[in-house]
């Protein structure tokens, strides 16, 4: 291995790509660039067409956005290293997941027809579309009562983010554009095949996106005896072979290499979704340490040489993110963005006025505010299912909930209670997880709220957890590069990789029992909300989101 072989790795996330070129004998990023989605998210008009309104709970993104960034930030990434090209040995990817796109047989998303860009189900729908919450229902319920086996591997969930859910909201919603799909695959695989020209599914997406455990897809009964017609989804619009990750997808295609700017039949990796190449990134592969990527939503991965059925989990599956070991995933479906929905909502223009004068953003200019404040001082409680619950209740029609507040409650005071509710929220997937016997001695925070270190403090105060951070600025890129190198054939497992090019600085953020004290306090308060609403008496979020669904009252003005 010499010392300047590189691998380039991509970084798909919820607004943007970032590329990076890293080294790897150790990790070291040499260059790196940013392209911005051009229509971003589409959840209230189908801006990439006529501009359409949606209806409630879409999110869908236009796959050309995903080329063309790719395309723009692999070349800056390359130019900003100064790397010679040959150098560049391997390409790893990560994506957004389950993101998933229906497309004709050489890939093409139906979205690019003519006859189909109206039509939103024709586009990708992001891993936060949560429009199929009906069908997660009765996929759902007919498992349970079924007993199927996959369930346990899900916590004995399912939910509305997952793939099988997006694909019949389609043949439901649909039935033409489904008809004439000849595939539906996940963005995680869908961008290595536009890389390699194969289409490859990647064993870890598989398993926690599309259902596949001990071998197989959930039956064709199964499906059938939901949806009439659907049963052979699998065998007719998901039927690639099934790929390792840390393996070898194909080769760049000479296409792809000159757009690229990189040389042909350089490596390129399985791909894996965003979150899964963290742990190799912030060397966290070995169980006990829990990773935690904290930006728009949050996500959190911890590994065990045992299986157990853990309830609330996304998925857990044998070498989902590392060899020999079963990696389970749980999440928050919104963290960053309940903060950047409230500064963009609900904050003063005083407030706006004062932060700029002080040269603050919104949140560091709230968080300075809202940190002089003893625990308890708002005298409020907040639940953090402002884009429904992924773990542990797995509801995408719970909602926000903001309780306590008065006519003296100040933006800084429910900008805090917004806080401590992402922190007990995450505090309550590592209580569970500690309760099935997933040891957790150690948090490696990645993501954007790493920015925020009263936010940290207080998550390890929350948590009683030591808290260990990245320095790096591109922890997907990495991740996705470890992996790159080891399908590149530069290191022999994920782990040593790992061990050579990840990046961690242990135990940043310390737990102080006399706040952790404190906080237990709003946290039992917060249990007790998470149960009413969550578990007790759920119907009641369910049924405002059915008045909104189903709203069609028009007011008249005129009147």
């Amino acid at each position: 291995m010499g010392k300047d072989q590189y691998i380039v790795g991509i970084d798909f996330g919820t607004l943007s790509v970032r590329s990076s070129v890293i080294r790897v004998r150790d990790g070291f990023e040499r260059g790196t660039a940013v392209s911005e989605y051009k229509h971003q998210v589409m959840d209230q008009n189908l801006t990439a067409s006529e501009n359409e309104p949606l209806p409630p709970d879409f999110a869908l993104q236009n796959p050309t956005d995903y080329i063309e960034s790719l395309i723009e930030s692999v070349n800056q990434a390359v130019k900003d290293s100064g790397v010679v090209v040959k150098h560049i040995i391997g390409i790893g990817v990560d994506f957004t997941s389950p993101t998933v796109l229906a497309t004709n047989s050489m890939g093409v998303p139906l979205c690019n027809f003519p006859e189909f860009k109206n039509r939103p189900h024709a586009y990708a729908k992001l891993w936060k579309h949560h429009a199929a919450d009906d069908q997660a229902k009765r996929l759902l319920k007919e498992a349970q009562d079924r007993k199927e086996d996959w369930l346990s591997f899900y916590g004995g969930g399912l939910s509305a983010e997952n793939t099988v859910c997006k694909i019949m909201e389609t043949y439901e919603k649909d039935r033409e554009l489904y008809d004439q799909a000849t595939n539906f695959v996940n963005a995680v695989d869908w961008i290595v095949w536009q890389l390699t020209d194969q289409l490859i599914f990647s064993s870890a997406d598989t398993g926690f996106k599309k259902n596949y455990q001990n071998g197989k897809y959930p039956s064709y009964d199964y499906l059938e005896s939901v949806s009439k017609g659907f049963g052979n989804m699998y065998k007719e619009k998901m039927n690639a072979p099934i790929q390792a990750i840390g393996t070898e997808a194909g080769k760049l295609s000479k296409v792809m290499a000159e757009k690229l700017g990189l040389y042909p039949e350089i490596s390129v990796a399985v791909g894996l979704n965003d979150g899964h190449v963290t742990p190799a990134a912030v060397k966290a592969v070995r169980p006990g340490i829990l990773s935690a990527i904290l930006g728009t939503s949050g996500c959190y991965f911890i590994n065990s040489e045992k299986f157990k059925e853990v309830p609330g989990m996304l998925g857990i599956v044998y070498e989902g993110v590392v060899e020999n070991l079963w990696c389970f995933e749980a999440g928050q479906t919104s963290f960053g963005d309940t903060f950047a929905w409230f500064t963009k909502n609900f904050v003063p223009s005083e407030y706006q006025e004062e932060a700029k004068k002080l040269n603050l953003n919104l949140h560091e200019y709230l968080t300075r505010k809202c940190s002089t404040q003893k625990i308890g001082q708002h005298g409020l409680i907040a639940l953090d299912w402002n884009n429904g619950n992924r773990s542990i209740l797995c509801d995408a029609s719970l909602s926000g909930l903001l309780i306590g507040y008065t006519l003296t409650t100040k933006p800084e005071d429910i900008y805090r209670a917004l806080m401590e509710a992402c922190a007990f929220g995450a505090r309550k997937i590592i209580e569970t997880m500690n309760q099935y016997e997933l040891e957790i001695n150690e948090i490696v925070v990645a993501g954007g709220m790493l920015k925020n270190k009263f936010f940290m403090q207080m998550l390890s105060d929350i948590t009683r957890l030591p808290i260990s951070i990245t320095k790096s600025n591109a922890i997907g890129a990495l991740g996705s590069a470890i992996y790159g190198a080891v399908a590149a054939g530069c290191y022999p497992n994920i782990t040593t990789a790992s061990d050579a090019m990840g990046n961690k600085v242990p135990n940043v953020f310390k737990p102080n029992e006399e706040k952790a004290a404190a906080y237990d306090l709003l946290y039992e308060q917060y249990t007790a909300l998470y149960t009413l609403f969550g578990e007790k008496q759920p119907e009641i979020m369910h049924q405002l989101k059915k008045i909104q669904k189903n709203s069609t009252l028009t007011i008249n003005n005129k009147n």
